[in-house]
C-alpha cells in the first residue's frame, strides 16, 4: 500500500539568518509540524542555493552550546568548517555529511571554510536536529564525518539517477551513519523522467524535501522546495521527476518520550533543562574561543 500524504507544504514563510552564514527556511517545526508529530526529528532548516559572495570574513555561527540531541549537516553546495570544545574539527564539501552527537553537552561553531569564503559561490545546505532517546542523552559528544565517497550508493536503472544512503537502509543498501534510534536518511538525485520506489515502515514518521526540481510523490505534484509529510499509513513511496531533481527523504521511529526544549538544549523534563543551564554556566561543556 502506498504511503498516504498528510500535507504538502509549498511555502515555509520568509527566510531568516542563522548567524551571518546560513540563510534558511524552517520546515520543522516552522511549517506547523509539531516536533512530537515528526519525532525523532526536532528541526529542519534548509538553506536553498544562495551566493553569499566573496569575503575575507568567514561567515557562519559563533560559539554556541548543544545538549541532548544530534545535529546533521548535509552539504549540497559550498564548504563548511567546524570546531568544538572537545578539540575536534573538520570540513565538509558537496556530498558530505557532518553528524554531531552533542550528548551530555558541547560547545560548537560552524562557518564557511576559509578558501570558499574568499572565493564565494553557490551555497546550499540542510541541517537536521535528531533527538536522542532519554537513555542516550548523557552520552559522550562525538562526530561521524560521512564523506560522499563513503555513502551507500545505488545507481538506478535506465539512467534514472542515483540514491545516496546516509542512514538506514534503502532497498537493501545500508548507509554509514550509526544512529541511536531507527532513522532513514536518503539523498536521491533523479534525472528528468527518472523514477524510483522504496518502502518505509508504516509506523515511521516520514517526510521528504524537494531540494531542487519537481517530482510526483505517489501521484501528487511536489514542486521545488516543497516539504511532504506522510501519514503513518502505508509503506510504499514512488517518486517520478518532472525535471532533474534532488530529494531528501527522512524517516524515523517515534521516540514517544516527552520533549522539553530551551534553545539548544533538548531534554525530557524542566528539571533536566534547568540542570543543563547550570552545567553550561559552570563551564562543564568545555571551552571554545570565538
Amino acid at each position: 500500500m502506498k504511503k498516504l500524504i498528510e500535507k504538502i507544504v509549498t511555502n515555509s514563510g520568509r527566510p531568516h539568518m542563522v548567524g551571518d552564514g546560513f540563510r534558511v527556511f524552517n520546515y520543522i517545526p516552522g511549517a506547523g509540524i509539531p516536533q512530537e508529530r515528526i519525532s525523532p526529528f526536532l528541526l529542519l532548516d534548509f538553506n536553498p542555493e544562495y551566493d553569499f559572495g566573496p569575503s575575507n570574513h568567514m561567515r557562519g555561527v559563533g560559539v554556541h552550546p548543544h545538549k541532548g540531541f544530534e545535529t546533521v549537516t548535509i552539504a549540497y553546495k559550498g564548504t563548511v568548517a567546524h570546531h568544538d570544545s572537545t578539540g575536534a574539527s573538520g570540513i565538509i564539501n558537496s556530498g558530505d555529511v557532518q553528524w554531531m552527537t552533542a550528548g551530555n553537552g558541547i560547545l560548537h561553531k560552524e562557518y564557511h571554510e576559509e578558501a570558499f569564503s574568499k572565493k564565494g559561490g553557490p551555497f546550499e545546505m540542510v541541517q537536521l536536529w535528531v533527538n536522542l532517546p532519554k537513555k542516550d542523552k548523557s552520552t559522550t559528544p562525538h562526530y561521524q564525518e560521512l564523506t560522499a565517497a563513503g555513502m551507500g550508493k545505488i545507481e538506478l536503472a535506465d539512467h534514472a539517477g542515483v540514491v545516496n544512503v546516509i542512514a538506514g537502509n534503502f532497498n537493501g543498501v545500508a548507509g554509514p551513519a550509526a544512529t541511536y534510534s531507527p532513522v532513514n536518511l536518503f539523498d536521491i538525485k533523479l534525472n528528468e523522467g527518472g523514477e524510483v520506489s522504496t518502502s518505509i515502515q508504516a509506523g515511521h514518521n516520514t517526510a521528504l524535501l524537494v531540494v531542487n526540481g519537481s517530482v510526483e510523490v505517489n501521484g501528487e505534484i511536489a514542486g521545488e522546495h516543497s516539504f511532504v509529510l506522510f501519514r503513518n499509513e502505508g509503506e510504499e513511496i514512488h517518486l517520478k521527476a518532472n525535471r532533474k531533481s534532488v530529494i531528501l527523504v527522512l524517516s524515523g521511529e517515534p521516540l514517544n518520550e516527552p520533549i522539553v526544549s530551551y534553545g539548544p538544549f533538548v531534554m525530557n523534563t524542566e528539571e533536566e533543562i534547568s540542570q543543563a543551564i547550570v552545567d553550561f554556566n559552570m563551564g562543564k561543556f568545555g571551552v571554545l574561543a570565538d
